[in-house]
């Protein structure tokens, strides 16, 4: 094959478009798949039918298109479709949940269940005062821990501490008879209501 032309080696003419030139190649190739020598043969003159395609579209002759073997050219066609819209109603809502570790979960799940333990055992006033001020101690150590920012921190601190009084009481007037008989001191429900919340704010919150 050596004595032949470019384009006799590929089978095809000058006046082949560029689709035929390289269906030939790829028929070529499936054809001599393990002969790696004939493969190159064929390589090497699928270029030379190339370059000799493109100096005659630089010489005006015939017109090859820009993707033949310059895809550094080709310049990507815009999309029809517009990007879809961000989400940006959820964005505030996805910087405040956290993804807790088991640590992050189970530390503070250990101390406010331990302090809600302490307030049944001993309901006395001034026993439930401190366990709500040690309670909140602990949420603002562990959400100051995870973000170090002491503004949010207080802020989510609050609306926990906030949120168990108001849900604790709701609890505690409207819940039967028969719960509230198992815990008589209304102060004591709300202190384990409140102790829960703050558990939810400090690990599932940041």
């Amino acid at each position: 094959m050596s004595s032949q032309s470019p384009y006799e080696q590929l089978g095809v003419t000058e006046a082949s478009s560029f689709e035929e030139i390289q269906d030939a190649r790829n028929q070529l190739f499936a054809q001599h798949q393990d002969d790696r020598k004939q493969l190159e043969s064929i390589e090497a003159a699928y270029d030379a039918v190339l370059m000799d395609r493109l100096r005659l579209r630089q010489e005006g002759k015939i017109k090859v298109p820009d993707r033949i073997r310059f895809p550094e050219k080709v310049v990507p066609l815009p999309s029809s479709l517009p990007p879809a819209p961000t989400k940006q109603g959820t964005a505030w809502l996805q910087r405040l949940i956290d993804t807790p570790s088991r640590t992050d979960i189970l530390m503070p799940a250990g101390v406010l269940t331990a302090l809600g333990a302490l307030v049944v055992l001993a309901p006395a006033a001034n026993v439930v005062q401190m366990a709500l001020i040690l309670g909140m101690g602990a949420s603002f150590y562990f959400l100051y821990r995870k973000e170090r920012k002491l503004g949010r921190t207080v802020l989510l601190g609050l609306l926990g501490l906030v949120s168990g009084f108001l849900v604790g009481g709701l609890l505690a007037q409207y819940l039967p008879i028969q719960i509230t008989s198992v815990i008589p001191n209304p102060n004591v429900l709300v202190s384990v209501v409140t102790f829960f919340i703050l558990w939810l704010v400090s690990s599932f919150l940041r």
